[in-house]
């Protein structure tokens, strides 16, 4: 018996990075997990690597169930059907996952605000922050069906330092205050609302950026502190598994202090404590 068997999954934004990691370990610890993203095997975006259809395969690859959904969040249509697909085939949500983001399309430069160009709104808001309060919105009602559930919100949280960029610490504190609002209004229906933030993460494209890959990077002095997906992905897992979820509802929590309240490591064994800037 996994501790997750049972429960439905929706993780947005699954093509690579936290979303992958979160997928697997939500699928190896029995969920049944719908992966949501733009990078299908026949078409990734911008060509990087990483697609829904390979994560799928790796959750199937560990004995797990995923199911692939191209869809776009920034359109509303697509993410209602999502949430109905879901509804008809599944008749419940009991996780979901909010990890879509839009801002490595742009990338993030460095510079004060007034160098940088307005379309970092577009893509730390409407493709980050908004697309996943438009997946909520579609997404909330199926969860008020059960008797309890859980709503995670991936973000960037450091004792409310400032990043250093303008568009990203904006949109980061956004999701976190998004995560709170919706604890308290979903409080009554049982329904946990989590913001959860990784540290430094060896993504695929931290990884491509450095010129390096996941049997390399130690040679990179500035992925010394870096942590695979798998992390996250293990913390948001010992959350859905944790029967008293619901005296977390509306916090903001860093990844490694949940490597240290519930005794997890990252997938090479380490203890990685919490990133600071």
């Amino acid at each position: 018996m996994k501790p997750l068997d049972g429960k439905v999954a929706l993780v947005t934004g699954g093509s690579r990075g936290a979303g992958r990691g979160i997928a697997i370990e939500l699928g190896k610890a029995g969920a049944t997990v719908y992966v949501t993203g733009r990078s299908i095997k026949e078409n990734s975006t911008n060509d990087w690597p990483g697609t829904i259809d390979e994560t799928v395969e790796q959750i199937e690859a560990m004995d797990g169930k995923g199911i692939a959904v191209r869809c776009d969040h920034t359109k509303d249509s697509e993410t209602e059907a999502v949430i109905t697909q879901i509804h008809e085939e599944q008749g419940k949500m009991d996780i979901l996952v909010n990890n879509v983001w839009g801002a490595h399309d742009l990338g993030i430069e460095a510079g004060p605000f007034y160098e940088l160009p307005l379309e970092h709104w577009d893509t730390m808001f409407t493709a980050g922050v908004r697309a996943q309060l438009a997946t909520n919105h579609y997404a909330v009602p199926l969860l008020r069906e059960n008797e309890q559930g859980v709503i995670f919100h991936t973000t960037f949280w450091d004792n409310s330092r400032y990043t250093g960029h303008f568009y990203y610490d904006l949109a980061k504190n956004a999701l976190v205050r998004m995560a709170y609002g919706l604890s308290i209004d979903l409080k009554p229906d049982n329904i946990a609302v989590v913001a959860v933030s990784p540290g430094f993460m060896r993504t695929e494209l931290v990884l491509k950026f450095h010129g390096s890959d996941e049997e390399h990077w130690q040679e990179a002095e500035d992925l010394q502190r870096t942590e695979t997906p798998h992390y996250i992905g293990r913390g948001i897992k010992a959350l859905a598994n944790d029967p008293d979820i619901m005296a977390k509802t509306g916090q903001v929590i860093r990844v490694g202090d949940l490597a240290k309240e519930y005794q997890f490591t990252d997938i090479d064994g380490r203890y990685i404590p919490p990133f600071s800037i």
